[in-house]
């Protein structure tokens, strides 16, 4: 009865071996580490514009939603804070979910209903890649951020309906996707283009409207972009945002929105304040941009490869898997926490340290946090 559990034992034993072995590391409320692993660029999650909305909505309605969204859990707070998304990001219409990650599943399994091809870029986040799995729909790979290599795989295609899949910035490399060029080959062809945004919103783009507006895309009828309001905005939560047929269609439709509890109403309020913010926050944006010059010039100086961040997203390439585990430990040992890539969240044989810019850290701790990451270095 326990050979599963020993078939799992051997498993775990393969994944040591191959220095794949993860931690859960609780951290208490007054954690005093320089923080360059999470994901909080505009330092909002602790802002007092954002806490006091959260507390009055706690107040108001309670811990949780109480019922999926179609049940009770919708409320007047998530209707305010959909239109708020809706014209931040110039789109016709939004819809929050419980996570980023619920929010690109119901989107592309959504698109299947219209489109019977998804190309997905080979760099795309694991909730994009399953996404394409559920979808049941044909799903071809193409090459990291190449569109004449999307415009082939499109004309191999001739009659499918297709979606073409990226994020904007990558959430590992940093990397920018080439959205116009993207658009151009997709609308050339009649295909969608579906952008997950998660790491621009905030960053780029006119009053941190993300790389899609940046690009001019933002509320084109064949474009669909997809967020989360866990980074720059400092929360918890997703959004699809598109045209208001494709917001009706998720409503109806999307396992992921009608089968889950809704967003606790006083993230969704902080969250809502968290875009008043983060829309007026160009000082912060403008840290952002100095420390991701000023990061590169002392990586490089060091003797390291590292591309300018298009965000907020620095990746420096560690040895392999256990030298890039013991770096981060390194780090952390010293009070810097940095993220640690290895496979499956790499390609195999690469694994990074990722340093995520943060403008709530102040100048002083920042400085200090590149020393110890150099000194650090295996």
């Amino acid at each position: 009865m326990t050979g599963w559990l020993d078939a799992l034992e051997r498993l775990a034993g393969s994944r040591a071996k191959a220095g794949l072995t993860r931690q859960l590391r609780p951290r208490p409320a007054d954690d005093f580490v320089v923080d360059l692993a999470g994901n909080d660029y505009l330092g909002l999650s602790a802002h007092p514009a954002v806490v006091g909305a959260s507390a009055e909505a706690l107040r108001a309605y309670g811990l949780g939603a109480t019922g999926s969204r179609l049940v009770r859990g919708s409320t007047e707070a998530h209707a305010a804070l959909e239109s708020d998304l809706a014209a931040w990001l110039g789109a016709p219409a939004a819809l929050v979910f419980s996570s980023g990650y619920l929010a690109n599943l119901a989107a592309v399994r959504g698109l299947s209903a219209v489109a019977d091809l998804v190309v997905s870029d080979a760099y795309n986040h694991a909730s994009l890649i399953d996404g394409c799995k559920i979808s049941g729909q044909r799903t071809v790979v193409a090459p990291h951020n190449d569109p004449a290599a999307v415009a082939a795989i499109l004309d191999a295609h001739p009659g499918a309906t297709a979606v073409v899949v990226t994020e904007s910035v990558f959430s590992v490399d940093g990397d920018l996707a080439p959205l116009p060029a993207l658009h151009e080959v997709t609308s050339a062809r009649g295909a969608l283009l579906l952008v997950d945004d998660a790491h621009a919103v905030g960053i780029l783009g006119p009053r941190g409207a993300g790389a899609v507006a940046a690009a001019g895309l933002a509320g084109h009828p064949d474009v669909i972009v997809t967020a989360t309001l866990s980074k720059s905005l400092g929360g918890a939560g997703g959004v699809v945002s598109a045209p208001r047929q494709f917001i009706d269609h998720l409503v109806d439709t999307g396992r992921t929105f009608i089968y889950d509890t809704a967003l606790p109403p006083a993230v969704v309020a902080g969250v809502a304040a968290a875009i008043r913010v983060a829309a007026a926050a160009d000082d912060r944006r403008d840290v952002l941009l100095t420390r991701g010059v000023h990061t590169v010039a002392r990586l490089t100086a060091a003797g390291f490869e590292v591309a300018p961040p298009a965000a907020g997203v620095l990746s420096v390439l560690a040895p392999g898997p256990e030298a890039a585990v013991a770096w981060a430990a390194d780090c952390r040992d010293r009070g810097v926490a940095v993220g640690c890539f290895r496979p499956p969240s790499t390609p195999d044989g690469t694994s990074r340290l990722r340093l995520t810019l943060n403008a709530g850290v102040s100048d002083e701790d920042f400085t200090r946090a590149l020393d110890v990451i150099v000194e650090c270095a295996p």
